[in-house]
């Protein structure tokens, strides 16, 4: 293989690791723009070797034809540890915190630009081009869509009776934001005061995603110790 073809396969990989890898980075996710590159690079690298593999025991078996039966190249050996090992690299980039799970998508954008990167090693460069504008346009493209017509909201009314105004509230508000509820409008309505204690009682009306349980946010609010109750209105 010539060292013309293995640049260019680089340049391409980095190129399609790096659009994919910029847009998570964009938007703060946990692998981005490098590590989509390295990713891609990796698994082109794994192509490479694979091939070189395969034309070296072509050679060896044409220079001495008795080793033909000897010599055995599985060109999908490599590949396929490969993937697996961008599976346990897309986990690192799950997390799971206060009942919510994010991180699925990079998981997902990660291996698939692993497998883009086999194409290019391999040389498949129309798969490995059509394949990483299809990505690109299922990261940013669909993502109004899927806002606009799969996870529609609904309005749910809560009343949250709490203590320890700046705490609390910070806290409700990372467990809305984790699950990608939108305040509407906020009322302290009354504070009373309990065992020594003085609590507010705030009526949320709030945009809830369809995927999201209500049991789910009112559990994962009460856990608070500075929340005393949590109740849906409507």
């Amino acid at each position: 293989m010539r060292n013309e073809e293995i640049i260019l396969k680089f340049i391409l990989a980095i190129i399609i690791g790096g659009v994919v890898g910029y847009e998570r980075e964009n938007k703060n996710r946990p692998a981005g723009f490098r590590t989509h590159i390295l990713v891609c690079m990796g698994t082109t690298v794994v192509s490479l070797i694979q091939l070189t593999m395969a034309e070296n025991a072509m050679q060896l078996v044409t220079l001495q034809p008795e080793l033909a039966e000897v010599i055995k190249v599985d060109y999908a050996r490599l590949g396929a540890q490969a993937v697996t090992g961008i599976g346990f690299l897309g986990a690192g980039t799950i997390v799971h915190s206060k009942g919510a799970i994010r991180g699925l998508t990079t998981a997902a954008s990660l291996w698939v630009v692993g497998i883009l990167g086999l194409a290019i090693g391999m040389g498949y460069y129309n798969i490995s081009i059509i394949g990483g504008i299809f990505i690109v346009i299922t990261l940013s493209a669909l993502k109004g869509f899927q806002k606009k017509f799969i996870t529609r909201a609904r309005y749910v009314e809560l009343e949250i009776i709490y203590e320890n105004d700046k705490e609390t509230l910070e806290y409700i508000t990372r467990i809305f934001n984790s699950k990608d509820i939108r305040p509407i409008k906020l009322e302290v309505d009354k504070e009373e005061e309990k065992d020594g204690y003085r609590y507010k009682s705030m009526i949320c009306k709030i945009s809830v995603p369809r995927y999201v349980h209500i049991n789910d946010i009112i559990n994962n609010l009460i856990i608070n110790e500075n929340i005393q109750n949590v109740k849906k209105i409507s």
